[in-house]
């Protein structure tokens, strides 16, 4: 009878102690991205890992570079490194944006309360509308897989019609 009951209390205190410590993980980035007033969608949706020092350096770790297309397209590659503060990404490496025909490197991001999103590339900036970045977008492969999308879309409502 003294087994059977030591063999409870250890079932007990294995799952207590899983309790514990699933409960000690740390959040996901998109998680932790609204505790520094910044949108969850900044980021896609192939981040592998993350680190994030105590002086707000972090270096994200995605599956796969790939493309997001926001109002312009956007393209992450690999490994995205940077520095977070509340409202703002500073000494960002690893983001270009498509502007007209050129890629250019985002060096930085802030909040413009309360409707903007600022990005800046070097001395120049644009703002987007936040709205854009409430959801987790999509890692696409190819640049224009966007485009194929909505192609075929337009391809199924001619055909129904």
């Amino acid at each position: 009878m003294l087994s059977g009951c030591l063999k409870f209390l250890l079932i007990c205190a294995s799952f207590l102690s899983l309790s514990v410590i699933s409960s000690s993980v740390a959040p996901s980035v998109h998680d932790l991205l609204p505790q520094y007033g910044l949108p969850k969608g900044l980021l896609p949706d192939a981040v592998k890992s993350y680190s994030l020092e105590e002086d707000g350096s972090f270096v994200i770790e995605l599956e796969r570079p790939c493309y997001v297309h926001f109002e312009n397209l956007a393209y992450y590659e690999k490994k995205i490194t940077g520095k977070i503060s509340y409202g703002a990404i500073s000494d960002i490496s690893g983001i270009q944006a498509k502007k007209f025909f050129i890629w250019v490197s985002v060096t930085g991001m802030r909040i413009d309360p309360p409707d903007y999103v600022e990005f800046e590339v070097g001395p120049l900036s644009e703002k987007l509308s936040i709205t854009q970045f409430q959801k987790i977008p999509t890692c696409k492969s190819k640049a224009c897989s966007h485009m194929q999308e909505e192609k075929s879309a337009n391809t199924v409502a001619v055909a129904e019609a």
